[in-house]
């Protein structure tokens, strides 16, 4: 790392000072070379005019005494021609064997009056020469300096430069040197800091105090480091708090990913299973009832809760199935055990069903006896009162015995149903020819509203009976109504029943309670209709044993509806 730190510095460092040196080269150098130039040409120019002056003026010399003294003056080489360009007199050479001067640009411009400039080399002479020439009475004057002092300067500056960029190359790699050994040196810390984070050392921290970028860096991962730590610890201790719980759990719990491969058991499902549960393997190994891999499956798939009933997990066990799919796929299921519950149950039906059957007996006796004997009863008497309490309440007993036996065969599936194809408006018509004569008598009116034109599947004297416990129903309590309204329509799980009063309506507080055994509004009223409070619970199985769902609408003053829906009765498939 040190070594990519420091070829990186170098390579920056040459660039800035190969940058520094080109713009100097060009922008600096040429800048005074050309002032350079420009300050000889005007000096050059003062004496060429001082030298013209003097060939007008000064006749005491001979001219080429005079050519030869300015010459030396000046520095430059000094000549002298006439208007055709002839060589007059020439402070270095022989004016005989000089050529004609007249086509040279200075010249030119000297013979038409002005001061005439030029800068060239010659073949003899391989260094630019700086030419100004101006005008005398009957020719010109011209002197000629040589610019090797500006060529020896240039190259000066150009050695200059090229030893300060060698020098600045030098410092610079010595200061990369310096800078990458430090720089890599905190990098190095930071990056060793990093792989003890990646292989799970959260106590891992940088240590440094620079307040530049690298040091903040440093601080800001050593900060997330220490929060890391603090989350992962939080999250261990929440996961074995998780862990104990679920292990405490009677229920046993299992974890499954998408793959349907075991993520995790509690030690319930382990103890469950005789060949315990094998982490990252496949479910089906370890459950392989297809009633609990499919609530599985259609929770992972269907993202929605899933629940079944599992009875080959185990001989002789039946286990409910509640599968919920987790955040990142899979889900996990919770099976509890409902061989005891389902034992007691079966008990409590089996008792109340033989209580109720042996009960029959009896209560008929009384009853019968009762009759007897108030057949024989004086009028105005104790004795018959006493003896029609006792026959009110044998009936009331008997009708109680009657409905604990129904509800006790439907809940325990021994009762069997006859489903057939019926016609929702059949149905409703032969609950209201039942309930007509009574409805009129209590100045009640029962009517239909509106039926379904789709066939049901349903028995028909079950359903009868749902409709006679309904109708029954909001006689007692929608005498104040007027009218009861019976109907069917279309809903999304078939047909949709409904038996609507208008009487002063149920709290929805109780709502939810309606359907349970024994429960009642208004508990005095009931008892004083001759009510069991079993009515409305034997309703709800016969519907839920038909595959449909049964409810209760309400609002006070506004009377109540009672709903309950019956599947479509499925179309015969056609044979090729």
């Amino acid at each position: 790392m040190r070594n990519r730190i420091f070829i990186k510095l170098v390579a920056a460092f040459a660039i800035v000072i190969a940058a520094a040196t080109i713009t100097l080269d060009i922008s600096i150098r040429r800048a005074w070379e050309t002032s350079l130039r420009k300050e000889i040409e005007r000096n050059l120019r003062q004496k060429t005019v001082m030298f013209a002056h003097r060939v007008n003026t000064d006749h005491s010399y001979a001219l080429a005494d005079v050519v030869s003294q300015e010459g030396q003056a000046s520095g430059a080489r000094a000549i002298v021609i006439d208007a055709q360009g002839k060589v007059l007199a020439d402070s270095e050479a022989s004016a005989d064997a000089a050529e004609n001067q007249a086509h040279q640009p200075e010249f030119v411009d000297a013979l038409k009056g002005e001061v005439g400039s030029a800068t060239r080399s010659t073949s003899s002479v391989a260094v630019p020469i700086q030419y100004v020439a101006a005008p005398v009475a009957g020719g010109a004057v011209r002197l000629a300096y040589p610019l090797s002092d500006v060529e020896a300067a240039i190259a000066l500056v150009h050695r200059t430069l090229l030893w300060g960029t060698l020098v600045a190359f030098a410092v610079a790699v010595v200061m990369s040197a310096i800078v990458a050994q430090v720089t890599g040196r905190r990098l190095q810390r930071i990056v060793e800091f990093a792989r003890r984070i990646a292989t799970g050392d959260l106590t891992a921290r940088v240590t440094g105090t620079s307040d530049d970028e690298i040091g903040q860096v440093a601080a800001a991962l050593d900060k997330t480091a220490r929060q890391l730590e603090e989350n992962f610890a939080a999250l261990e201790t929440s996961q074995r708090q998780l862990e104990t719980m679920l292990n405490s759990m009677q229920d046993a719990v299992i974890a499954i990913d998408a793959d349907d491969l075991v993520q995790w058991a509690n030690q319930r499902m382990n103890k469950l299973v005789p060949q315990r549960t094998r982490l990252n393997a496949p479910v089906v190994e370890t459950v392989r009832d297809p009633d609990f891999l499919r609530a599985v499956r259609g929770a992972s798939e269907t993202r929605k809760v899933y629940a079944a009933r599992a009875a080959s997990i185990l001989p002789g066990r039946t286990f409910d199935v509640t599968a919920a799919p987790m955040p990142g796929g899979g889900a996990v299921a919770v099976l509890r055990d409902l061989t005891e519950t389902e034992r007691v149950e079966k008990t409590r039906r089996d008792f109340i069903a033989n209580v109720s059957h042996e009960l029959r007996t009896p209560l008929t006796s009384i009853q019968g006896y009762t009759e007897t004997l108030l057949d024989s009863a004086p009028e105005n008497n104790h004795v018959r009162d006493f003896l029609e309490i006792i026959r009110k309440n044998a009936t009331r007993m008997s009708r109680l015995t009657e409905d604990l036996l129904t509800l006790a065969r439907v809940e325990s599936g021994e009762q069997r149903f006859a489903l057939q194809s019926v016609m929702p408006g059949e149905l409703l018509q032969e609950a209201v020819q039942s309930f007509q004569e009574v409805a009129r008598s209590n100045n009640i009116e029962l009517e239909v509203e509106d039926h379904a034109a789709v066939a049901v599947s349903a028995d028909a004297e079950a359903i009868h009976q749902v409709f006679s416990n309904l109708v029954d129903n909001a006689l007692k309590y929608a005498a104040s109504g007027g009218r009861i309204v019976l109907g069917a329509r279309p809903s999304a799980r078939g047909v949709e029943f409904y038996v609507r009063d208008f009487g002063p309506g149920i709290p929805s507080e109780h709502l939810p309670r309606l359907f349970e055994r024994f429960y009642r509004v208004d508990k005095a009223r009931s008892r004083e209709s001759g009510g069991t409070g079993l009515g409305l619970a034997i309703a709800k199985h016969i519907v839920l044993a038909h595959s449909g769902a049964i409810r209760a609408e309400s609002e006070l003053n506004h009377g109540s509806t009672f709903l309950f829906t019956l599947p479509l009765t499925p179309i015969p498939e056609k044979r090729p």
